[in-house]
């Protein structure tokens, strides 16, 4: 009878396996890096034995360079905690994973995908919605999904598809708005939706940690406003759904050659 490979090594890592590098943006908002930690504890439950890094781009330590300096020649799939495509996902990431040692590739964004939609669904409920009952309660109930916002057209093409499939789990309308960088605003958002009869409204936090813009968001909307997505179980599973998307392709940022 042939022998069973065993599930991990003597190190307790998964044999074979690229380390995770969950790569977050940055912030100076301690609940950030808090819940950023939280959804780091949620993957290891789920994946006992992967190997598990945090490397931001900015303004938190450790950032990418230094994590991925210590992975030294390793496999390593670094996994955006970011919504969209948009320059970090182009240029910022890519360019820090090709002056490192270790063999890396890029997972996709966590946006668009279902699990998102669900957390956003989760997130409303536990705030109070609760979806229309009568077709005069559907004709004036809608959402509105607030965004960091960005200069990127693809930001806000993956932004639009969220809304959309929210809008489909929801039965009723969702329009993205952002905090920053491109428009509608969160109170020009609304005031389309009120032109529209749209007076029963709610606002889906497309964020995610709690931060400057997802207050100044919640705080220009009057109704039922949804915590940002933060360390929810269901963003956990996208994490690791996109590390095991990268894990099947051929590596995208290879390693650079020594110096001669």
């Amino acid at each position: 009878m042939t022998a069973l490979l065993p599930l991990h090594d003597e190190t307790g890592h998964l044999p074979g396996s690229p380390a995770l590098v969950l790569v977050a943006h940055g912030s100076r908002d301690p609940r950030t890096l808090a819940t950023v930690h939280a959804l780091l504890d949620r993957v290891r439950e789920l994946r006992p034995g992967l190997r598990v890094h945090l490397g931001h781009i900015e303004l938190n330590e450790p950032l990418l360079p230094d994590t991925l300096a210590a992975l030294g020649d390793d496999d390593a799939i670094l996994v955006p905690l970011l919504l969209s495509r948009g320059h970090h996902i182009k240029q910022d990431i890519p360019e820090m994973a090709a002056a490192a040692r270790a063999r890396t590739r890029v997972a996709a964004p966590l946006g668009p995908h279902r699990l998102l939609v669900e957390t956003l669904c989760a997130r409303l409920a536990e705030a109070g919605w609760r979806g229309p009952v009568t077709e005069s309660e559907r004709r004036s109930t809608a959402v509105v999904l607030a965004a960091a916002g960005s200069r990127d057209a693809d930001a806000a093409t993956d932004t639009g598809r969220t809304a959309r499939l929210l809008a489909a789990r929801l039965g009723v309308p969702v329009l993205p708005a952002y905090a920053s960088a491109t428009s509608p605003t969160v109170a020009q958002a609304l005031r389309a939706l009120s032109s529209q009869g749209r007076q029963r409204t709610a606002l889906a936090s497309y964020f995610t940690a709690p931060g400057r813009f997802a207050r100044e968001c919640a705080e220009a909307a009057p109704g039922i406003t949804a915590a940002p997505l933060g360390a929810h179980p269901l963003m956990a599973h996208l994490i690791l759904t996109r590390y095991d998307e990268a894990s099947s392709t051929t590596p995208t940022v290879l390693r650079q050659p020594a110096p001669a």
